[in-house]
């Protein structure tokens, strides 16, 4: 079997699946409202300023070696610094912590102006508070659809510098509301 017959297979292949009934844009979005899922923010210094934003697409990818991945439009106002950023935090938002998520989401304001982070030693923010929070070194950056799967290396995090708190509650978004998960919710 040669390259050619390889490439014309995969391209038949696509081209009946794109026959396939296709699920549009806000079934596909309706869907994942109902799918909880936690709330970090992602922050960086770029050209000597703080950018972060709220993601609620972080995901772990492997332990060995640590990799954790989260998604970004191509369209959000963040994508210029984390396309050139080497490194950036991720913070794992508290249950408390609904309004630092919102002011995150925000398109238009300084997201940093009203306080509640610190620079780590290395200058990346991490959200005072948070349940815990990883440093990272961005590895690769794929674009997928309208938006870019941006995979890190992990290099640090809250549970290595023992500050995190036990008691602390994580912040989880479901079906367009913020939600906590307490001892009381375990199965």
């Amino acid at each position: 079997m040669t390259a050619e017959n390889v490439d014309l297979s995969a391209l038949e292949e696509l081209l009946a699946q794109q026959d396939e009934p296709q699920l549009g844009p806000d079934e596909f979005k309706a869907v994942f409202r109902h799918h909880p899922a936690g709330v970090a923010v992602v922050a960086l210094l770029h050209e000597d300023r703080p950018v972060g934003f709220t993601a609620t697409s972080v995901i772990s990818v492997s332990a060995a070696p640590p990799l954790l991945a989260f998604s970004l439009a191509s369209t959000s106002s963040s994508w210029p610094a984390i396309s050139e950023a080497g490194t950036l935090a991720v913070s794992f938002l508290a249950d408390h912590q609904d309004h630092i998520s919102a002011r995150f989401a925000t398109s238009g304001i300084d997201r940093f102006a009203d306080g509640g982070w610190s620079p780590l030693p290395t200058g990346e923010p991490i959200i005072d508070g948070a349940v815990s929070w990883f440093r990272a070194r961005i590895v690769q950056r794929t674009p997928v659809g309208d938006s870019y799967l941006v995979s890190m290396r992990a290099l640090a995090s809250s549970l290595t510098e023992g500050r995190r708190d036990p008691a602390a509650s994580p912040l989880v978004y479901k079906n367009r509301a913020y939600h906590r998960i307490g001892d009381d919710t375990e199965i």
